[in-house]
């Protein structure tokens, strides 16, 4: 997994951004093996106490595998394969009667929802409405959507051509502002160079394929340190799961989810401690 993290090192000068804020993400199925695989860079302050939260199945509970801080998911999977993440949009009014979501989002969709159409289905139910992020959601089917909010409505952009690309962009509305966007389009570029070459996607290509568009870290003029907090990379379809800390070749978690699932314990682990 080192060398996972040296193309990140090798390929950051490839840098397309300096935005704070500016996450990628990514949810592919390999026209090649017929394997899912997703994967993030999540852009933000370096100061916050970053984390991966393992929770046992209990009961109709899924086991489950998210990262984020203060008590909320960013992004994650469970056992079935579902696996979300979401990023920042352009800010636009709450409709009336709507409201952002309260509680832990995150875990409670990978704690309930094993498709899709289940996870859809939950955000409908608890009439969730996203004001300034959009959430890309796929499962282990081979299904995949970016779910938007627009002028009170809800968007459901499903994915085209084997894949699903999302940054800071409404994809429902590129007018809306952060278009076009030079991360999405790398992403975009390096794939179509996998497909071309008919190459088979494993986590090497996949960490190849997302390096173009982390953010090195720089300091506000307040001193604070943000860039590509962490970027995760995940075999969905083999439950593979590795995630490389602020761009930092020593600091790699690499997890095999069966057998962490299987394990039945609850445990965390601290990034900024590894």
């Amino acid at each position: 997994m080192r060398k996972l993290a040296i193309i990140f090192l090798i390929l950051c000068g490839l840098i397309v951004g300096r935005e704070t804020r500016a996450c990628s993400v990514l949810y592919y199925m390999d026209p090649q093996s017929g394997k899912i695989y997703a994967a993030s860079n999540e852009d933000y302050w370096y100061d916050v106490k970053a984390y991966i939260q393992i929770v046992p199945g209990s009961g109709k509970k899924l086991a489950r595998l998210w990262y984020g801080w203060d008590h909320f998911a960013q992004g994650g999977i469970n056992e079935a394969g579902l696996f979300f993440d979401g990023a920042v949009t352009p800010e636009q009014d709450m409709p009336e009667g709507r409201s952002g979501p309260k509680g832990n989002l995150g875990d409670e969709l990978l704690a309930s929802c094993r498709t899709v159409d289940e996870a859809l289905a939950l955000l409908e139910q608890k009439e969730i409405f996203l004001n300034s992020a959009h959430m890309m959601i796929g499962d282990g089917n081979g299904n995949s959507v970016l779910v938007e909010w627009l002028d009170g409505e809800r968007k459901v952009v499903p994915m085209y051509n084997n894949r699903l690309v999302m940054t800071n962009f409404l994809l429902s509305d590129p007018s809306r502002g952060n278009h076009p966007c030079p991360r999405y389009q790398y992403i975009q570029s390096q794939l179509n160079l996998v497909e071309e070459s008919r190459q088979t996607m494993n986590l090497k290509v996949l960490g190849r394929t997302m390096a173009g568009a982390v953010q090195l870290p720089r300091k506000d003029e307040d001193g604070r340190t943000g860039g590509t907090l962490y970027s995760s990379f995940i075999n969905v379809s083999d439950l593979e799961f590795v995630l490389v800390y602020q761009l930092d070749n020593s600091k790699i978690t690499r997890l095999d989810l069966k057998r962490e699932f299987e394990a039945g314990k609850k445990r965390k682990i601290i990034l900024n401690e590894l």
